[in-house]
């Protein structure tokens, strides 16, 4: 899809994407850099992170790759230090590294708990105070009056509860947490904003792959809100909110999933409703001596 966005509306920025590699992550870097940024990318898996730096200067993007797991703080200091060092500043930490599997409550060891936990939220502070240094208005190799920006990757799994996510929805709900924290803090001290983008489902990712089995997939494809986004519509959120026209927001999550947060089962048909009303309206006018008559 063509982007809506001027093509040099991040000219001259440098964006670290952590989870860079591939799929949203992949699809926020490839756009921030089609629109002017250079672009870091850190995964814990090399291979994954040598194709897509390959991906990226394909499109004649300026790319480089740092293999380190954002649980590390040896490794998320030396990726910030690497990209400055590379690029001469750093204004964009896109925190898209993220861990997730299938698991009822009961059946979930302390163990895979605390790695989601240490992945999504843990280690997204990590990365966000290894960066501070480098974000904020005044740091190297920046201006002594505007602050970076610092975009989190969320979810919305956590608003009206999920099946089986127990340790995803805390991760993802401490994320949203830091997010405000640090707008708060970071904002007024340093001039750094902080927002989050809070995907639904969105196709062709391991989210969906992995959370959400073929017979699942069929039954929403039904259903009118339960559409399936694409990539290209998370990128298109962090656009927004890397670029100027995001300059007068700060701590927000931005929800991007076509409003299936707000949606909950239909228990009657509109038909249904209707008579059901009519029903109830007509009893409540007749209603017994001594019960208030309704004037609707």
């Amino acid at each position: 899809m063509e982007s809506p966005f001027k093509a040099e509306i991040l000219k001259g920025k440098v964006a670290l994407v952590t989870g860079g590699g591939s799929g949203i992550g992949y699809e926020i870097s490839l756009e921030l850099g089609k629109h002017g940024a250079s672009v870091a990318i850190m995964g814990r898996r090399k291979h994954v992170v040598d194709s897509a730096v390959h991906a990226l200067r394909s499109h004649g993007i300026p790319a480089i790759g740092i293999e380190g797991d954002v649980r590390k703080e040896e490794d998320a200091a030396r990726t910030v230090e690497s990209t400055f060092k590379h690029f001469g500043r750093l204004d964009i930490l896109v925190n898209s590294a993220a861990g997730n599997f299938l698991a009822a409550a009961e059946d979930l060891s302390p163990n895979g708990f605390r790695t989601v936990i240490d992945i999504d939220s843990v280690g997204t502070f990590i990365m966000c105070r290894e960066a501070l240094k480098y974000l904020k208005k005044g740091g190297p190799g920046k201006d002594p009056s505007i602050g970076g920006t610092i975009i989190n990757i969320t979810a919305v799994i956590h608003y009206p509860a999920t099946w089986n996510q127990i340790h995803a929805s805390a991760a993802k709900a401490a994320v949203d947490s830091i997010t405000r924290s640090l707008a708060l803090e970071w904002g007024e001290d340093h001039g750094i904003l902080v927002n989050g983008i809070a995907p639904g489902a969105i196709g062709d990712t391991a989210g969906v792959t992995k959370l959400a089995p073929q017979e699942i997939v069929n039954q929403l494809k039904q259903k009118p809100l339960y559409k399936f986004g694409e990539k290209w519509d998370i990128a298109m959120a962090a656009l927004y909110l890397a670029s100027d026209a995001g300059k007068f927001v700060n701590g927000t999550i931005l929800i991007v999933d076509g409003g299936q947060w707000l949606s909950k089962p239909r228990l009657m048909s509109r038909e249904e409703v209707k008579k059901l009303s009519r029903r109830e309206e007509t009893r409540s006018r007749v209603a017994p001596a001594g019960l208030p008559n309704s004037k609707l």
